[in-house]
């Protein structure tokens, strides 16, 4: 697993991107120094430093993870494609016919470290109410490229549609870079893959939906991004409009989460609501970047509770 970086002491120049006129007022507004911290989450914790609020984050959702797989039933490395990364983590209840709810959970890390090893944590409370959990492993930068990586998950969620035939929907739920793979997802245009997946809801949390600003900030170091990669992997710039059984969208973003993330949020809330989605906002107090996601271990949590309303009223 490779380690969480975030925005180093000094910075030099951004790359060129592709700029709208929105993007090119927000650079104006917005020198690198100071756009290397907006896009860098541990600055914006009040619990604890940046080195510290991360190293707790890795430490969490690893421990989560280890009791989650002591107390389901799970199985773990199954392959959804050829290649070594793509595998999945499912975390399941005791249905043998398969007629559950799947939640895929989407890890972050900025495209470049955590991966599923750590991802099964919000498994418990699913599991024990009959959802199951699948937790999706993707090739990350250096290694993984951005268009890559969204082919992945589409495979994956693909893979879990024939291999649960009966389960009762898809749900997606991704966490910082792994919420821009889900809207990526719900992107898609299914034709070629041979199965139109039952997505019946996605919970999108602290994610980033335009990539145009981290071309020009450290994250870009690895996944060396063009500017055609940012666009047409920017899923605020592909917004499709919603299906008539489109499913409901939940876009959550955290209190200390920093303006440039809670602003991508909103925006991308607007624009899925702009094209007729079913999108609910939700903004959660006292929350910062890291334990957003790493209370969905518990039951009370109420982003977990709003997940499993989500599900029972499909």
């Amino acid at each position: 697993m490779g380690g969480w970086r975030d925005m180093p002491a000094e910075v030099g120049p951004g790359a060129g991107g592709c700029v709208s006129p929105v993007a090119a007022a927000r650079r104006s507004r917005c020198r690198p120094q100071a756009l290397e911290e907006q896009y860098s989450p541990s600055r914006w914790s009040r619990r604890l430093g940046s080195d510290a609020v991360i190293q707790a984050h890795m430490a969490a959702t690893a421990a989560g993870t280890r009791r989650a797989r002591a107390g389901s039933q799970t199985a773990l490395h199954v392959p959804y494609g050829d290649g070594d990364g793509e595998k999945l983590d499912m975390y399941l209840p005791a249905d043998p016919a398969g007629a559950f709810p799947v939640l895929l959970y989407i890890h972050g890390g900025y495209w470049q470290c955590l991966s599923k090893e750590e991802s099964g944590f919000a498994a418990p409370p699913l599991v024990s109410r009959g959802v199951a959990l699948v937790a999706v492993g993707y090739d990350t930068a250096p290694r993984g490229h951005m268009d890559a990586m969204v082919l992945q998950v589409r495979r994956s969620v693909v893979f879990l549609a024939k291999r649960f035939p009966a389960a009762r929907g898809i749900y997606l739920c991704g966490h910082s870079a792994g919420a821009h793979l889900a809207a990526m997802v719900l992107s898609t245009d299914w034709t070629g893959y041979g199965v139109v997946p039952d997505i019946k809801g996605a919970v999108l949390v602290s994610g980033v939906y335009d990539l145009e600003p981290i071309l020009h900030t450290y994250v870009n170091d690895a996944l060396n991004m063009s500017r055609e990669v940012a666009c047409r992997n920017s899923p605020l710039l592909c917004v499709p409009p919603a299906a008539p059984a489109a499913c409901e969208v939940l876009v959550a973003v955290a209190q200390h989460d920093s303006p440039e993330f809670r602003r991508q949020s909103q925006e991308y809330g607007q624009a899925l609501r702009a094209a007729g989605w079913s999108v609910s906002m939700l903004d959660l107090a006292g929350m910062d970047h890291f334990d957003i996601v790493e209370k969905l271990s518990e039951d009370s949590y109420v982003l977990t509770q709003v997940i499993l309303n989500l599900i029972s009223r499909a």
